[in-house]
């Protein structure tokens, strides 16, 4: 994503938000099966449970899906989310 999008864009440009609400299914579809072959993947990143819980929001569209929560979720909780990812996978030395 550029650094130039912001939530106009993304509430505007259907396309965009779709490939967005996608990646987020696929981040949230990995990490819930990681954590059930992993089971102590939970302990070590504690907010795989929010991040399977947004996919699954999307997934099922429960009630209906608040685009305002999405964005904010793509602009401060993913950049987080790679960071401990990173952590949390890089192999021991």
């Amino acid at each position: 994503m550029s650094a130039g999008e912001t939530i106009v864009t993304f509430r505007s440009n259907r396309m965009f938000r779709l490939a967005c609400e996608r990646l987020w299914e696929i981040i949230g579809e990995s990490l819930n099966a990681a954590s059930r072959s992993e089971p102590d993947l939970r302990d070590r990143l504690p907010e795989i449970g929010q991040v399977i819980g947004l996919r699954n929001r999307i997934i099922h569209g429960y009630d209906q899906i608040d685009d305002q929560v999405v964005w904010d979720s793509i602009q401060t909780d993913l950049p987080i989310l790679i960071t401990r990812l990173e952590e949390v996978l890089e192999p021991t030395q």
